[in-house]
């Protein structure tokens, strides 16, 4: 059972070094976090049903560390703008030419936006993206 503790108190201390480093998860990283925690999670019960529960516990830390890690999205993820967007970033995703009036750009806007809005099955970055490409075109807003 010694080894078992030795190898959690391990295996958590590398988590919380792995925890304190600022990149973001990639995809595959992110998949590996889940299944390490789920793993995790069936061992902590495995070791519970054999009556230790300081190992359980270490095991229930981690897994809870680990599925937290898989769950934090990146800036881009969440719909947050880091930079404002360049005229040609905001006419590329409407979709319009440099020539384009307001009329145009509304139409495209609102085109995008019956797809795109997360009450008709998009996404909230991909909608807020389409408004800040509208904002930037027609000189609304702080991205000018």
């Amino acid at each position: 059972m010694f080894p078992f503790v030795v190898i959690g108190l391990g295996v958590l201390g590398l988590l919380v070094w792995v925890g304190r480093r600022p990149s973001r998860l990639s995809g595959t990283g992110r998949l590996l976090s889940t299944l390490f925690a789920a793993l995790a999670a069936v061992g902590a019960v495995v070791v519970a049903l054999r009556g230790g529960w300081i190992p359980s516990l270490i095991l229930v830390a981690a897994s809870a560390f680990l599925g937290q890690a898989a769950r934090q999205r990146g800036p881009a993820s969440r719909g947050d703008i880091a930079s404002p967007m360049s005229a040609h970033e905001a006419r590329t995703i409407l979709g319009v030419d440099e020539t384009a009036d307001h009329a145009q750009i509304t139409a495209a806007y609102r085109r995008l936006m019956q797809r795109a809005h997360p009450d008709h099955g998009g996404t909230a970055g991909l909608a807020a993206q389409i408004n800040a490409a509208r904002d930037r075109l027609l000189g609304r807003g702080g991205n000018v």
